[in-house]
């Protein structure tokens, strides 16, 4: 399938933070990494490199939403479905020699204290990335601050181990806050449907 130049640059931008961070990406990398030139990425996003790394967190953000989703659906059991994310988290984390991480995160650590879109757009996708815990969670039967609370920490520990993992060269940080999680979601004694 031939993918659009727009899409070329988002993508190569999602992987360029992903490894490098928003700072440490340039424009002409962009270019270079999306085979495009610096007319079309300004084309495409007027606004320039912050543009362009706002429709890069807008489609990772995403793409680890499906990722989270799939996880979600893929099991009746919330805390089976937490375990199965970050299991997956960690083969993908593995498999690229410890260097694709969250851009979000990536993004969101150099952008803090700042009220910038690129900012607003890494805050969106964790909260989002919440409210598909917390409805999971909710129609599983917990009560809604208990799915609230609960969906931040699910959230919060991945991301963190995820970056624990990354520094490590290690999956066990990712396998334990999955371990972990799976048994606080456990320790609220709230059967999932079908178990």
């Amino acid at each position: 399938m031939q993918t659009s130049t727009r899409d070329r640059i988002v993508v190569a931008t999602a992987r360029l933070i992903q490894r490098q961070g928003y700072v440490g990406t340039g424009i002409k990398q962009i270019a270079a990494e999306s085979q495009a030139t610096l007319g079309s990425i300004y084309h495409f996003f007027p606004g320039g490199k912050e543009a362009v790394a706002v429709a890069a967190i807008r489609y990772s953000a995403q793409e680890f939403a499906a990722l989270l989703e799939k996880a979600l659906d893929g099991e009746s059991d919330p805390a089976e479905a937490v375990l199965s994310c970050t299991r997956q988290l960690a083969a993908g984390l593995k498999e690229s020699g410890w260097v694709d991480g969250c851009p979000v995160t990536a993004a969101a650590l150099e952008t803090l204290g700042t009220d910038s879109k690129l900012q607003q757009v890494c805050a969106d996708a964790l909260n989002g990335w919440e409210r598909l815990v917390r409805d999971k969670l909710l129609g599983c039967g917990f009560p809604a601050e208990a799915a609230r609370e609960l969906a931040t920490t699910v959230i919060s520990a991945m991301e963190g181990a995820e970056v624990t993992a990354q520094v490590n060269r290690s999956d066990d940080p990712l396998l334990a806050a999955g371990r972990q999680l799976a048994r606080l979601i456990r320790s609220y004694g709230v059967d999932a449907p079908g178990r």
